[in-house]
């Protein structure tokens, strides 16, 4: 329920305020960002560590 209450307040802040929805996909697709690029290391140096097919199998790029 607590959930849908922030929706709704988000959503009415975003109706007020329109730059607010560019900042927070900004802000969201930064941390995509960040969280894809600090996998692909965490990954490709676990690959280099192990000699584990498994993660070999899923870290081919």
């Amino acid at each position: 329920m607590a959930i849908g209450i922030i929706f709704i307040v988000v959503g009415i802040l975003i109706a007020a305020f329109p730059k607010l929805l560019s900042i927070i996909v900004a802000a969201f697709l930064i941390m995509v960002g960040v969280t894809l690029a600090s996998m692909s290391y965490h990954f490709k140096k676990t690959q280099k560590e192990t000699n584990n097919p498994f993660v070999d199998f899923f870290i081919k790029f």
